[in-house]
């Protein structure tokens, strides 16, 4: 087994957010208790903003609409240039982030938070997704990040941001009152079905067919958002019956006869603890926090996640325990989780350059994944040599936004204690000045890999 320092340095970048002042010594004590403890904590809950329940990004998103189709003074329909903006929403959103990261002492939570909610991917791409982000991540994926995964996909699936992001609040059943009013007007959308066999339960090689998806499309019509102003019940979030498709579902095999709610719930349980969700989170999970190319630690977590009915807690304590999940960094940092770290090391980051314009910038767009993929796992997306170069500008920014007495020899120290390379500690010594350094330090491979 390594030697504790090496360890500490081990469990504060894959197991945490990277390195605070001071953090390395006392890690190295127990670097598997450190982990270990850090879930014995509740999660903490991230600084208020805007839209930080479904009820407020829903009246956001009315009250956006409602701007959208003012008229102008000439007749035609424009937005209220004085209204919130996603962006800005988000750029708040990120800044909270940022500040709960810094400060943390469980920043495994954190790191299970950003897991989870990219596992459930929900994007800002979606503009009225956008207005529910913070709301989905506070209600549907922090009160579950070591509960049962079948409450887990619960919240996650059925929250406003998912039913708006997959289109699941305009899915209507054929044959259900709605759907035979309408004529044929609004029918069913397979999207949320698909996504949730493929990406969040099963997986692509879970064994499922096409009609599997159109009779899980079937079984979640119904759950839905209420967006009209007028509209006497005061939960907008919640189960329609008129919108129901009518009559038994046969998925996977099984027939579901509980018709309303029940039903899509009932499917949710079962998929929760199909063998091919538990190996196909249980990959998921090894190759955000490990890495690739480990089928023995993968079918381990899975067995765990099988045998205890797919307690999220315990898969988590496993993945610790192993020592398989231990070792020299083998993922290359993610630009959010660069900031992270960078933020975490320097006890905070300067207003400029902006986090939220940097993301971006740097090719990952705050909570706006391209697709409902989420962010890919493999370093090769974040390793091209635009991107590299990014990287190297925003260090080289940064550093021109702190005091020059920097002192980046200690810094260094805090970020990898005697585990710095010596062409690592020699760049960082030759440098001109303290903000030169910290720059080197920032794109050293050591601080881009964890």
């Amino acid at each position: 087994m390594a030697a504790q320092a090496e360890m500490a340095l081990w469990a504060v970048n894959r197991f945490g957010l990277g390195a605070a002042p001071d953090e390395l010594p006392l890690v190295a004590r127990d670097p598997r208790g450190w982990a270990e403890a850090a879930l014995a904590r509740p999660a903490e809950a991230l600084a208020p903003v805007q839209g930080a329940d479904s009820d407020a990004g829903l009246a956001l998103i009315m009250a956006r609409r409602e701007a959208m189709l003012r008229p102008s003074g000439e007749g035609m329909m424009q937005e209220d240039a004085g209204f919130l903006r996603p962006g800005d929403l988000l750029g708040e959103a990120l800044q909270a982030r940022i500040a709960l990261a810094t400060r943390t002492p469980s920043p495994l939570q954190e790191r299970l938070a950003l897991f989870w909610a990219d596992h459930f991917t929900t994007s800002a791409t979606s503009g009225a997704a956008a207005y529910l982000s913070e709301a989905y991540e506070r209600e549907a994926i922090r009160p579950h990040l070591l509960g049962r995964f079948a409450d887990l996909a619960k919240a996650a699936i059925l929250h406003a941001a998912m039913l708006f992001y997959l289109d699941n609040r305009t899915s209507i059943g054929p044959n259900s009152p709605s759907g035979l009013r309408g004529r044929g007007r609004r029918g069913l959308n397979e999207n949320l079905a698909r996504e949730a066999l493929e990406l969040h339960t099963l997986g692509v090689d879970g064994g499922y067919t096409q009609e599997d998806v159109i009779a899980f499309a079937r079984a979640l019509t119904g759950w839905s958002v209420e967006l009209s102003p007028a509209g006497l019940e005061p939960r907008r979030v919640r189960f329609f019956p008129e919108r129901h498709e009518p009559g038994v579902k046969v998925i996977l095999g099984k027939t579901y006869a509980r018709l309303g709610p029940q039903q899509a719930l009932a499917v949710l349980d079962d998929l929760a603890r199909h063998p091919a969700t538990a190996r196909h989170v249980a990959r998921r999970l090894v190759r955000h926090f490990v890495g690739h190319g480990l089928p023995g630690l993968e079918a381990r977590m899975a067995e765990v996640f099988r045998r205890t009915d797919g307690d999220l807690g315990a898969v988590t304590r496993a993945l610790i325990a192993d020592d398989e999940a231990w070792g020299p960094p083998r993922k290359l940092r993610s630009p959010l989780e660069l900031i992270l770290a960078t933020a975490r090391l320097l006890g905070g980051l300067p207003p400029r350059p902006a986090p939220y314009r940097s993301l971006r910038a740097m090719g990952q767009p705050y909570r706006a994944p391209p697709s409902p993929k989420g962010w890919p796992a493999e370093d090769e997306a974040w390793a091209a040599p635009d991107a590299i170069k990014t990287r190297l500008d925003w260090a080289a920014e940064l550093a021109t936004r702190l005091p020059p007495g920097l002192d980046a020899r200690a810094l260094l120290d805090a970020a990898f204690g005697p585990a710095a390379s010596a062409e690592t500690r020699q760049a960082v010594a030759r440098a001109s000045e303290g903000r030169q350094a910290l720059a080197l330090l920032l794109l050293s491979p050591e601080f881009q890999r964890r």
